[in-house]
């Protein structure tokens, strides 16, 4: 299902023309529709119908209030990672007990914000925030309850960047030393270390890496039980990848399946936390081309956005489709162009060699897979603006965070006394 097609020539998300989006939000924009993401939280609760699961939407992947305020809407929960992710969680109206707080890094103001807002689950990664944790709580009279992070040591077969469950990786407990810091979190006050928590990975294509990580999983239950620790709830994480180009993810039926295979026998409470596969198909950025370039061996085709807007292709060598907005006719010849954004970087490329419609100035293009890890991760680097984003429901649009002026930029600075005023 794809909420983004050509009608009338004009590719369009739902009901709205993206000519139209452009004229009123300007170029460069991302946009986003409420049906797709409406699908994609409906086929994980489809999926896992009838099995005591929560899902938690990880907001790392797109913390716009209005997409998250629109799944909350749907039944979903949150996965923050810092106190920024938690504030704007609660704004968009997920209540504090069903937020889980997660993070590699978390200080000791992010946890104390967390323990004062009544957060439902905050999953500890290291044996310092672990005493970090016991100290705030104990000193506010409070049980913090938490799930111990473990690292399985499990290749989840993804780029090497968003791997996280290798020993090698910064992120959990080793799983051998599980044992050992359960039972030094039975000692701490403060803290009900009731469950365990995983996360293998980002973008995984491949259902082995679920199965070893969860057997593992499950093993430790067991273990841990047997030690007389009282295990009631697991957190599976996320990580399940998408189509950007020629990938085949696994289905989400087939997914479901492995938990109910392994996980659900502990008769533990169960949690997940996908991210991108909620969010990244019902996204595009949509540009502007600047320049048609013609050199002696390419095909430059310089558009309004750039690798600030969106990192991806940049950081990762990731592949965005990209597609006119206005519908070339079917016998229209392509070229081989180079899409590449604006910035005084050769990392600005958004496609090398890519076989296009010939474009023009002042044409639009739309990069699809966009709703993930886009806006998110945006910056202002060249002085740029953040590119402002928008909601589509049906034929109605709004945009949901706009585009700062320069002077509103310049305002967040300020200059030191011993500088005289321009």
């Amino acid at each position: 299902m794809t909420a983004f097609a050509y009608r009338d020539g004009v590719l369009c998300a739902e009901d709205a023309p993206l000519t139209a989006i452009a004229e009123a939000a300007g170029t460069p924009f991302y946009c986003y529709s409420t049906a797709m993401l409406g699908g994609a939280y409906g086929a994980f609760a489809d999926a896992f119908e009838g099995l005591s699961v929560d899902i938690h939407y990880a907001m790392k992947a797109n913390s716009n209030r209005a997409v998250v305020r629109t799944l909350a809407g749907f039944g979903a929960g949150a996965d923050v990672v810092s106190e920024g992710e938690m504030r704007l969680a609660l704004s968009a109206g997920v209540a504090p007990g069903h937020i889980v707080f997660s993070g590699v890094g978390k200080s000791r103001d992010e946890l104390a914000a967390a323990l004062d807002a009544g957060i439902g689950q905050i999953n500890v990664e290291s044996v310092p925030e672990l005493e970090a944790l016991s100290a705030l709580a104990a000193a506010r009279g409070v049980t913090a309850t938490i799930a111990i992070r473990v690292n399985p040591d499990v290749d989840a077969g993804t780029h090497a960047k968003i791997t996280t469950g290798l020993k090698g990786n910064k992120f959990g407990i080793d799983i051998e030393q599980a044992a050992e810091v359960f039972r030094h979190a039975a000692d701490l006050p403060g803290i009900a270390a009731t469950g365990i928590a995983i996360h293998i990975g980002s973008q995984l294509t491949e259902l082995d890496p679920f199965r070893n990580a969860f057997t593992r999983l499950a093993g430790l239950v067991e273990a841990l039980r047997g030690q007389g620790h009282t295990i009631d709830r697991l957190d599976l994480g996320g990580g399940l990848g998408i189509a950007y180009q020629d990938e085949v993810p696994p289905s989400l039926p087939a997914y479901a399946d492995l938990v109910r295979q392994i996980i659900l026998p502990t008769g533990c409470r169960i949690m997940i936390e996908p991210g991108r596969a909620l969010v990244g198909n019902a996204g595009v950025l949509v540009s502007r081309v600047i320049y048609r370039k013609v050199g002696q061996s390419r095909v430059f085709l310089i558009v309004d956005a750039a690798m600030n807007d969106l990192l991806r292709p940049s950081l990762y060598d990731a592949w965005h489709t990209i597609l006119p907005v206005r519908q070339s006719a079917a016998d229209t010849p392509h070229e081989p162009v180079d899409v590449v954004g604006p910035i005084c970087e050769s990392g600005d490329t958004f496609a090398v060699q890519r076989q296009l419609p010939q474009m023009e100035a002042g044409d639009l293009l739309a990069l699809t897979g966009a709703g993930a890890y886009g806006a998110v991760m945006a910056s202002t680097y060249n002085a740029r603006p953040l590119v402002p984003e928008v909601l589509v429901n049906g034929e109605n649009f709004a945009l949901v965070r706009k585009r700062p002026t320069f002077d509103e930029m310049m305002k967040l600075e300020v200059s030191p006394p011993w500088l005289a005023a321009p």
